[in-house]
């Protein structure tokens, strides 16, 4: 007398699953791959150097991301914030280090400086050549990830209240110029071609300042710092 075993509920809806995931990633590689071809055969290199000399900025990969598709780019900003808000909300964070030696705080001393003056090249620079907000911002930040590891409690932190104003700095201006230009009577973020290039600056400074405290902010892990008492 054979027996058939019968799929447990947690089996089947388990497969279910899998076929889904499987199903869904191969839809999206369908589409991906699709819009490879797509753009490969038409391009779009031509059209936006076209474009380029009414973007304020030489580099094209600064015309994309701050004109062109400016609207991605605020929203990129804006999944940082949310990533910050969700490790603060997490309560305090672990103590997971400890203090550096002689050696090591005194590679902090002259490489710190180096990277907060390369962030400012960069930040400068990302109008013309390779550079930007998010560059600048990331050597920032590295910056403070260091200093952190070097004995620095807030890894170059300002005050919590000034790294709340700092945190949506960025964001703040990217929709401000964004309605300045709706109250202007064009779209939203389609800047005057006068103005384009001051406002794109205007716009890296502050997210430069925004993705730093954001990314050495997240690396501390939250607000009450264990390691510093003085806040």
């Amino acid at each position: 007398m054979s027996m058939r075993l019968e799929p447990k509920p947690q089996q089947s809806a388990a497969i279910l699953v899998v076929v889904f995931l499987v199903l869904l990633v191969g839809l999206l590689q369908w589409v991906f791959f699709s819009h490879q071809l797509e753009s490969a055969t038409t391009g779009l290199a031509a059209p936006a150097q076209a474009e380029l000399v009414r973007t304020g900025v030489t580099n094209p990969v600064t015309a994309v991301l701050l004109n062109f598709r400016a609207l991605d780019t605020l929203l990129e900003l804006a999944v940082l914030l949310a990533a910050l808000l969700g490790i603060w909300s997490l309560g305090a964070a672990t103590p997971g280090y400890q203090r550096a030696g002689p050696v090591y705080a005194g590679m902090v001393a002259w490489v710190v400086p180096l990277l907060i003056i390369t962030a400012g090249y960069l930040l400068w620079i990302g109008a013309k050549a390779p550079g930007g907000a998010f560059q600048a911002g990331a050597l920032l930040a590295a910056a403070g990830v260091i200093l952190r590891l070097g004995g620095a409690a807030s890894a170059g932190l300002p005050s919590v209240s000034a790294q709340r104003w700092l945190a949506v700095a960025g964001i703040a201006v990217f929709a401000l110029v964004g309605l300045g230009t709706m109250l202007a009577g064009r779209d939203f973020l389609n800047y005057p071609p006068a103005w384009s290039g001051w406002l794109i600056l205007a716009i890296e400074v502050f997210a430069t300042l925004t993705i730093a405290t954001l990314l050495a902010a997240a690396y501390v892990g939250s607000e009450d710092d264990p390691y510093d008492k003085k806040r």
